[in-house]
């Protein structure tokens, strides 16, 4: 095994600006074919280190493996100090804070003269209760979102651009999605295409490898994935087609563990939850996979920026990662990160979007974006949101996995009261 670094905040500031703050990174060509061989890319440890970089798919594009999601953050200067860093890949989108999250990484990456040097990446989304409209409506509104996240990014560019939060075969092969897309890449107002999944991914990535038209997928990928054969399979069938992998949710903010390890095992708790040694083992899980080009973790503080970027100069496992990942407690707890299979609703008596509801719980509870929470909950069907749960005490919706239902709906109602 590889030496393992540990860093003081001014050590690890020191050597991550030394080495890559001076001038734009140099793009390698990987054909990684296990961690060893990112290993070797990285370079020698030393006062100054290349981070590993990986390109996405045949899209003509790549970045240090360690990006930044920004939906959940507001403070400008942590977008700053992501880039000072090594960050280069900044994940983002036009409905995240209605637009200022857009603004915020355009005008940072403007005063830092940085636009050339970065990947950006943003998104057009239609909430699903409007995707009913005609082809031609569904291609004026992605051509004019699109625009409009030029404009607040300030840039005549993204170097992708998804088509966001597809879960249903309908969307992703829409014809009017589809010519806006390749409209954008054509204007040169997009590098790259793709689509963001959350949902019944194993179905859309399958499906979207074979249209030929997506390049890049921003899809969730987390340990508690780890044993689910058939995604793995249309992740590699993507893969195989030339399609770059993103992957998001890498370190499951669900709050599982309270779900699924009993809380009278506190020095686990403290062990595992406590300090950093999670975020790191689940992002180091993520990113040894090497179809991954690029995670894109969404830290909100600068201290989670440190915990998360060592991961981009090395993937090597430390004793206590491998124990946690190797723990039976945890692989059994992860039954508790919800993959959005929707078996759970048939208990609702009152036809809740019990999901969608989880998902919002995961935003305030987990992320707490509580805006985005909201923007969410107000786009559940009327009679579908959480006045279907005002009556009940207690939440009849069962998991078909350890997903504490009743306690997150509970919680969501207090915070939503």
């Amino acid at each position: 095994m590889a030496e393992t670094h540990r860093y003081s905040r001014r050590a690890f500031v020191k050597s991550t600006i030394g080495g890559l703050a001076g001038a734009p990174l140099a793009v390698r060509s990987l054909a990684a074919k296990d961690a060893g061989s990112d290993r070797a890319a990285a370079g020698r440890v030393g006062e100054e280190r290349s981070p590993i970089v990986r390109p996405l798919g045949k899209a003509g594009l790549a970045a240090p493996i360690v990006g930044m999601g920004v939906m959940n953050a507001d403070n400008p200067e942590l977008v700053r100090r992501s880039f000072e860093m090594g960050i280069r890949h900044f994940d983002t989108a036009a409905n995240y804070m209605r637009g200022r999250n857009e603004e915020m990484v355009g005008r940072v990456l403007k005063e830092l003269a940085g636009r050339k040097d970065a990947v950006i990446a943003t998104k057009v989304y239609v909430p699903h209760a409007q995707r009913n409209m005609t082809a031609e409506q569904a291609k004026a509104f992605y051509l004019k979102s699109a625009e409009d996240s030029l404009r607040r990014l300030q840039t005549e560019y993204v170097d992708v651009l998804y088509s966001h939060n597809i879960s249903e075969k309908g969307w992703l092969t829409n014809p009017g999605v589809l010519e806006a897309l390749q409209a954008l890449k054509q204007q040169g107002k997009a590098r790259a295409v793709g689509f963001s999944t959350h949902e019944n991914m194993t179905e859309m990535i399958d499906l979207g490898a074979d249209l030929g038209v997506y390049e890049v997928i921003l899809t969730t990928f987390n340990y508690a994935l780890a044993e689910d054969a058939a995604f793995f399979a249309a992740v590699r069938k993507a893969e195989s087609r030339g399609i770059g992998l993103v992957a998001m949710k890498t370190q499951c903010q669900q709050g599982w563990y309270r779900d699924a390890i009993e809380s009278a095992d506190s020095a686990m708790y403290a062990r595992y939850y406590a300090g950093t040694l999670m975020n790191s083992a689940l992002l180091k899980w993520a990113l040894r996979h090497p179809f991954v080009g690029c995670a894109v973790p969404g830290f909100t503080t600068f201290q989670q920026l440190e915990e998360d970027l060592p991961a981009a100069f090395d993937l090597d496992y430390t004793p206590e990662e491998r124990t946690f990942l190797e723990d039976r407690r945890i692989k059994l707890a992860m039954e508790a990160v919800c993959r959005r299979c929707r078996t759970c609703e048939s208990g609702c008596p009152n036809g809740a979007d019990v999901a969608e509801l989880v998902r919002v719980h995961m935003y305030a509870a987990a992320y707490g974006n509580f805006g985005h929470a909201r923007q969410v909950l107000a786009e559940i069907p009327a009679g579908r949101g959480l006045d279907a749960c005002r009556d009940c005490s207690t939440c009849l919706a069962s998991c078909r996995g350890r997903v504490n239902i009743d306690r997150r709906i509970n919680e969501l109602k207090t915070i939503f009261a």
